[in-house]
């Protein structure tokens, strides 16, 4: 790891991997119903693990490459 990678995504960020809206991304964030764990830092700040996103959506790709296969 290198001093300069960023290993937390800000709310806005995650919206835009997850391609919804900021506002949707900020909604579920404080009603801790992202599929991630948001760490809250003082009473606004919020980020979520950039690890853990990539892992949901790789996981989320292998399910839909198992269902694909499924006739």
């Amino acid at each position: 790891m290198h001093d300069s990678e960023q290993l937390t995504l800000t709310i806005p960020s995650v919206a835009k991997v997850l391609g919804i809206s900021r506002g949707l991304a900020y909604s579920l964030a404080k009603r801790d119903e992202l599929p991630v764990k948001v760490i809250r830092l003082g009473e606004r700040r919020m980020v979520v693990s950039k690890q853990a996103i990539e892992k949901l959506l790789q996981e989320d790709t292998q399910k839909g490459n198992e269902n694909d296969g499924a006739s």
